[in-house]
């Protein structure tokens, strides 16, 4: 039993100075993220797939608005027999559908596409955040941009380290502040 009691309070010192020495950092991905060209390229891509797209559905907008307005004018003139008026109603109707799928359809290639440009560079920048946290010893890095820390050491900071990884260069930043709880 005394045994027992020493291996156990062997393991509880042990424990206690390799939580004493495991190393902690922080890193603002926002800043990397903005001082990335793959990510400025990436923006300008989705930008110009995001106005094919939009200009698409404004030129289906148009023409619709332009046959309904020349349908009410048929049926304000006399000129459209009442059938033909429901019949071409509707097919207005089905295309006004039409673009509603098609703006739904834009949002979800937009999504896609988005998916498809900053994959890779997330994964790039998740890897040299592991690469700088593998190479300086830190057992934890968080992200300084989702307010999750209470508080952090400037020393901790290892945004320019992972900037290096990447071979970006950091403009002068803001320093991190972290808010205190409120009571």
């Amino acid at each position: 039993m005394k045994h027992s009691i020493v291996l156990a309070l062997a393991l509880m010192i042990s424990a206690a100075a390799m939580a004493q020495t495991q190393k902690f950092g922080y890193c603002n991905s926002v800043a990397l993220l903005a001082n990335m060209s793959e990510v400025k390229e990436a923006d300008s891509v989705l930008k110009d797939f995001q106005t094919q797209l939009t200009k698409r559905g404004q030129e289906m907008v148009k023409d619709l608005q332009s046959r309904a307005e020349e349908l009410e004018r048929k049926k304000t003139n006399g000129t459209i027999a009442p059938k033909d008026y429901a019949t071409q109603a509707d097919k207005l109707q089905a295309d006004q559908d039409s673009i509603s799928s098609y703006e739904q359809e834009v949002y979800k290639k937009l999504g896609e596409k988005r998916e498809q440009l900053y994959t890779p560079i997330l994964e790039k920048v998740n890897k040299a955040m592991q690469d700088v946290a593998k190479e300086k010893g830190y057992m934890l890095v968080f992200d300084s941009t989702t307010q999750v820390l209470l508080y952090a050491d400037e020393s901790l900071d290892v945004t320019r380290d992972v900037a290096i990884k990447l071979g970006i260069a950091i403009k002068d930043e803001e320093p991190v502040k972290v808010e205190s709880p409120k009571d």
